[in-house]
């Protein structure tokens, strides 16, 4: 990168904001799987939004393309660097600004990690309810960016459901200012749409309007063993009917992910290892042993009536979190199958099974003996999935990739649930969108971002 580039960078983000050569920290070249990039040109550290419009503006001068960085936890190669890229980093964009109890809504900058802002709110009776694993280093942006879901999506909804605005800044240096709080806003494009779920590629998103909801002031949770889908399709069914809007998560574990998660941590499964499946579901509200009676009651008719076979509910906030921990291991679960793909998809969920079977048949066809570990959100369509591969295959990663996505296809699913695109599926891209699609995608690429300097390759690949 030219010195003259550098000196202006430096000049618009001041010492703090700009880290080059030796003084670049490995953290911006790997991602929470280890994965690794490039190392960039240099790091870009804003402070504010003028900032980033600052720093966009030089760089698209230039020529110089940029990678955009929240927590790194992204799961898909979107975070990070090729070689000639800049990094640009919203971990000093930090702040939750401003919080309006009235009318259930916060002002954050999207460098604020996602516990953080669920922390901050807690107190004030309200809740952020968007909730995953990464919880403790993911931020409010990178969910924006590749509109996340989560656990508790059947009730709340994925990440663009709970945004009511945002502020954008494009390729160019051009502010979009849409911070608009308002559930009611038809004036035209809903433009903050665009840049959900988009992973970056056509702006840099800086600070949001988030919607928040009353905490629900009591949980109740339980974990079931069941011993065919037909049986997990009845429960999701039998607790929609009876818990109503009060069903916030249904969590589904087939027996190989349950069976490597007692091996791992022997002693803490809440069952024996005696089912095909397991799911874990959670119920909240306000209304306590109501709730809880309620829940209990449903899941008591179900094991009468044969939905279910077994049935552990939690008695304290200790053990729902011991229960909502075997499913947060998900990742550790998954190495447990040492090299291994893993995928994230959306299926119907009557087709789950057959899919399931048909997986596990695929893998042993690529690797005599392979085996797979399936488990999600069955509840709202995701399934998460991970299969062995042979290390001595030469492309082995590749060869289970198109395989398993070549399946998704024919089951008429999405190759990307909830973890996005970014540069490991775009390939893949067209097994879900038609030409059409991605034709208009193209244009609004080249259009918001002519230079093809955000986040370049990603997603779409080079914009024809």
């Amino acid at each position: 990168m030219e010195a003259s580039v550098v000196t202006a960078l430096r000049t618009a983000l001041g010492d703090a904001g700009l880290r080059v050569g030796d003084d670049i920290d490995a953290r911006f070249c790997e991602d929470v799987l280890g994965q690794r990039g490039a190392v960039p040109l240099a790091v870009l550290r804003p402070a504010t939004t003028a900032d980033v419009s600052k720093a966009l503006a030089i760089c698209n001068d230039a020529g110089v393309a940029v990678v955009t960085q929240g927590g790194r936890t992204g799961l898909v190669r979107g975070c990070l660097p090729q070689s000639g890229e800049v990094v640009l980093t919203t971990e000093r964009m930090n702040q939750v600004e401003s919080v309006d109890a009235d009318a259930g809504t916060a002002i954050v900058q999207s460098g604020v990690v996602l516990q953080a802002l669920q922390e901050r709110v807690e107190p004030m009776g309200l809740a952020f309810p968007l909730d995953l694993g990464g919880r403790g280093s993911c931020t409010i942006g990178g969910n924006v960016s590749t509109n996340a879901g989560g656990n508790r999506v059947i009730r709340y909804g994925m990440a663009r459901d709970l945004i009511l605005g945002l502020e954008a800044v494009l390729a160019d240096g051009t502010v979009i200012d849409g911070l608009k709080p308002f559930v009611k806003n038809n004036t035209g494009f809903d433009l903050k749409q665009l840049f959900i779920g988009s992973e970056g590629v056509l702006g840099v998103v800086t600070r949001l309007v988030v919607r928040l909801i009353p905490k629900p002031t009591d949980t109740a949770v339980a974990f079931c063993g069941l011993r065919d889908f037909a049986q997990v399709r009845a429960l999701l069914r039998h607790l929609r009917q009876r818990m109503g809007g009060e069903l916030t998560a249904f969590e589904v574990l087939w027996k190989a992910y349950y069976t490597r998660f007692l091996a791992m941590k022997p002693g803490a499964g809440a069952m024996p290892d005696a089912h095909a499946f397991y799911v874990l579901t959670e119920a909240s509200g306000s209304d306590g042993e109501a709730l809880r009676a309620r829940f209990e009651r449903a899941l008591a008719d179900a094991l009468e009536q044969g939905v279910i076979d077994d049935a552990v509910v939690a008695k304290s906030e200790t053990e729902a979190r011991a229960l909502w921990h075997m499913r947060d291991l998900a990742i550790e679960v998954s190495r447990t199958l040492g090299p291994h793909v893993g995928f994230d998809v959306s299926l119907r969920i009557a087709d789950m099974d057959a899919f399931a079977v048909d997986l596990a048949a695929l893998a042993r066809r690529l690797h005599p003996g392979a085996q797979t570990v399936v488990f999600g959100h069955a509840g709202d369509g995701n399934l998460h999935l991970a299969v062995a591969r042979d290390v001595q295959v030469e492309n082995s990663y590749a060869q289970v990739e198109r395989a398993v996505y070549d399946l998704v296809a024919r089951y008429g699913g999405s190759v990307s649930a909830e973890h996005g695109i970014g540069m490991t599926r775009r390939a893949y891209l067209g097994h879900t969108r038609t030409a059409q699609e991605i034709a208009l995608m193209r244009a609004l690429k080249r259009t918001m971002d002519p230079k093809n300097i955000l986040n370049p390759e990603r997603v779409l690949g080079v914009p024809g």
